[in-house]
């Protein structure tokens, strides 16, 4: 019995060392590896990247810009059906164990062993947590005890919920998403609470292996994988097994959503708004910040305003004859492959690439580029239609069968109620630009600097800088109208000479090479007169002028020479688009914008572009008093009877003078065409009461339009075609008349007073003690104004000039 007793007492003595060693040694390991773990506790801090947002002016996503695409939502906003799909299918223990599941472990050894002694994962979220955020994805022992150990520390710190949060926010599912909340909006263009049992499933089946899984090239993998999560919320009680049954059945259905400007025409638009920000926050903040940024676009002018820019360039550009094809693929074989390898423009929808495949005189067979499914994936269906020769007719002089010819790759635009008939086009050499505005609040609704987008980024309406010609001159007659003129003021137009000072005379001259004599100020504009203000110019001193300018932001530092008035200087659409607001809303300065409003990732308000101060809004209730007041400390850069009387002057531009084109709208508008030397460049800027629009066509590489090419003849259509959808819906308002304005009747070639039966009377606005007198004397003999009848020049109000 003593012996037995000793034995087991060396037994036990033995155990007790070994385990006392065995302790010892596990602790060392631990203390060992815990001397160069990451601090755990930095999570409570964490600010994951996260997405920029940019929203148009009614909350439609236009745009967004992230290194990593990322939406950060808190557990609290997680639908548990989610949370039970990823449990189900990565740690159906996580609420039970401190950190490190041994059920789990031991599941995954009994797996690797029945697959052949392939590693299988036995990680739980926890584990994850501190591998994703702090570890390498390298497979090692090492790498594994720190993985426990941080685990562990991640669990005596932190709450489950919070663990939970920072995986689901976290983790890589595919495609550039991270995050749930990514995933859902890119998989299926849904939030996470309009997810079904299937779709879910689907998001918990990818932090696996998001390429093995990918929803079109390994589709029937994906189904199995999204099928063994069902099958485990099954088991682990969140779902039914009818409700399991039925998502099994369910197809993947996954559809990438496609977020792009292009769905506005608003490429430019977004990207001037990316360099804003990239500008103001830095690029870190841009990519990374979560920024939400609500935009100043209205999604609908938008599209009027690409519609309107693209049919005024191909309308210049078909009118020049077809210049052939660009591209040529071999028309045999699977010319779908072919023709889907082809880099074509994504924002010019409708328009389509396609090849053509046959030709006859009387139609052309073409087939139609294959759509992109995502992921690189094309569809293998095969669509054909044929181009007929009277839809060709657009580009003149070029029958069909010699225009086209088998090979070539071509763009084609669907004929309207025609099934499976297109019209043949071409990307205009001309480019342009547009920009439509609040006038009273310089709220940049639309935007486009060019054809596309996916041509060429520089955007013309911001970047290109251009001679506006003759729609300058309402700044000079604005400045003459602001220093003692009046609309009936006399102006002589006939040849000028200016001495340059260098021995060379300049002498300008009319658009149609013909002098008139002496004119009203109202005419001046009206008929585009150069001769009348070159001659302005040099009665008011350029200095004045240039100072306007300044004021109106046409220009920084304009050149006082008389040149400049007839718009020799280069500015860009939107200065002028801003410059032309300021008239419009009686002479406020406004500043362009194409933001409203910035908050950081916190919701916080970070910018916030309009200025007005509303101390009544803060009332914390209704006690009868007065309704609240914005209070406008904007600066008046002009009189604004003066900006009424330059509106009014403009208004007869589309009346009687060189826009006459728009009349057709049967709207209350103005406006000034703009042709440059050569018609290099022609100019249309006008407004209605409350939306201001900046028109220009020009090429790229200056050019002649042609001979006989005139703003009036391309640009104004291009502001007419928008004008006609923007306003279509809204009332015909009037300009507002600023106190002190009296309109008296005036003969519009004389400006002097006449009748109500003159057949060419206008009413004219003039400010307090300047309208025409009510009689004339001449040498003690009176007269009284009326008819068609003169008085000798100069006895108008502002004499002669």
């Amino acid at each position: 019995m003593r012996m037995i007793a000793r034995f087991f007492a060396f037994l036990f003595g033995t155990a007790t060392l070994v385990g006392l060693l065995g302790a010892a040694v596990a602790g060392y390991v631990i203390w060992n590896y815990s001397q160069d773990l990451p601090d755990h506790a930095q999570l409570a801090k964490y600010e994951p990247p996260v997405t920029t947002r940019v929203h148009a002016a009614d909350g439609t996503l236009l745009a967004e810009y992230a290194r990593e695409r990322r939406l950060y939502l808190p557990i609290q906003a997680i639908p548990k059906l989610l949370i039970a799909a990823y449990l189900s299918a990565e740690d159906k223990n996580f609420y039970k164990h401190g950190g490190v599941d041994p059920e789990g472990i031991a599941r995954a050894l009994v797996r690797g062993r029945a697959s052949g002694g392939r590693q299988q994962g036995g990680s739980t979220i926890t584990q994850q947590v501190a591998k994703n955020f702090f570890l390498s994805p390298e497979q090692s022992i090492d790498r594994k005890i720190k993985e426990a150990l941080l685990a562990f520390r991640l669990e005596s710190t932190f709450s489950k919920d919070k663990i939970l949060e920072l995986y689901l926010n976290q983790i890589y599912l595919g495609f550039g998403n991270y995050g749930v909340a990514a995933a859902a909006l890119n998989y299926y263009g849904k939030s996470v609470h309009e997810l079904t049992i299937a779709e879910a499933a689907y998001l918990a089946a990818l932090p696996k292996a998001p390429s093995t899984y990918h929803p079109i090239n390994n589709r029937d993998a994906a189904i199995n994988r999204r099928n063994y999560v069902i099958d485990r919320m099954v088991d682990n009680g969140y779902i039914s097994k009818e409700d399991g049954a039925t998502a099994r059945a369910e197809p993947l259905n996954v559809t990438f959503r496609q977020l792009s400007p292009n769905s506005y025409a608003a490429g430019f638009f977004a990207e001037e708004v990316r360099r804003e920000l990239a500008e103001r926050y830095g690029s870190k903040k841009l990519y990374e910040g979560g920024l939400s940024v609500r935009s100043t676009l209205d999604p609908k002018l938008q599209i009027y305003a690409r519609k309107a820019l693209s049919d005024g360039l191909v309308r210049f550009d078909e009118a020049r004859g077809w210049r052939g094809a660009t591209e040529k693929i071999p028309p045999s074989g699977d010319w779908g492959a072919q023709l889907a390898e082809v880099q074509g423009l994504t924002d010019i929808d409708p328009w389509r690439l396609a090849v053509v495949l046959a030709v006859t005189d009387s139609e052309a067979q073409v087939g139609l580029q294959p759509a992109k499914l995502g992921g690189g994936v094309v569809d293998r269906k095969r669509e054909t239609g044929v181009i007929t020769a009277e839809s060709a007719k657009v580009f003149p002089r070029k029958p069909l069968r010699s225009a086209l010819t088998p090979g070539d790759v071509v763009y084609v635009e669907p004929i309207k109620d025609r099934e499976g008939q297109y019209r043949l086009r071409q990307v205009p050499e001309i480019s342009g630009a547009i920009v439509a505005m609040d006038p009273h609040t310089g709220r940049i609704k639309a935007m486009v600097g060019g054809f596309s987008f996916d041509k060429s980024e520089f955007n013309r309406a911001t970047q290109a800088l251009r001679q506006p010609g003759s729609s300058f001159k309402p700044f000079v007659y604005a400045t003459a109208l602001d220093n003692g003129y009046t609309p009936s003021s006399i102006i002589l137009d006939e040849p000028i000479e200016i001495d340059q000072g260098n021995g060379e005379v300049w002498r300008p001259d009319n658009y149609d090479g013909k002098s008139t004599g002496p004119r009203t100020l109202r005419q001046g504009i009206e008929r585009s007169k150069n001769l009348m203000t070159v001659r302005l110019a040099r009665d008011l001193g350029m200095p004045l002028v240039a100072e306007y300018a300044k004021r109106f932001g046409v220009y920084d530092d304009m050149l006082p020479v008389l040149a400049m008035s007839l718009g020799a200087g280069e500015t860009t659409v939107l200065r002028m688009t801003a410059a032309y607001s300021m008239l419009a809303n009686g002479g406020r300065r406004i500043r362009p914008t194409l933001i409203d409003r910035i908050q950081d990732r916190w919701g916080a308000t970070i910018f916030k572009h309009d200025e007005r101060v509303c101390k009544e809004c803060l009332s914390e209730g209704w006690h009868d008093q007065d309704e609240p007041r914005l209070i406008d400390k904007r600066e008046r850069v002009i009189d604004p009877m003066s900006a009424y009387q330059i509106v009014s002057i403009m208004q007869g531009v589309i009346q009687r003078g060189t826009a006459t084109v728009l009349r057709s709208l049967n709207r209350t508008l103005a406006g000034k065409t703009g042709t440059t030397n050569d018609a290099k460049d022609v100019w249309f800027v006008g407004f209605s009461p409350d939306l201001a629009v900046g028109v220009y066509l020009g090429f790229d590489k200056p050019k002649s339009l042609g001979n006989s090419a005139t703003a009036g003849q391309y640009a104004a259509p291009v502001f007419r075609d928008f004008m006609k959808e923007a306003l279509a819906d809204k009332p015909n308002l009037q300009f507002r008349v600023p106190p002190g304005i009296k309109f008296i009747r005036v003969n519009a070639a004389t400006g002097q007073r006449t009748s109500a039966g003159d057949p060419n009377g206008i009413l004219e606005p003039f400010k307090p003690n300047t309208a025409p007198p009510e009689s004339y004397s001449f040498g003690g003999t009176a007269a009284s104004g009326g008819g068609g009848g003169g008085a000798p020049i100069g006895a108008t109000t502002g004499g002669l000039y």
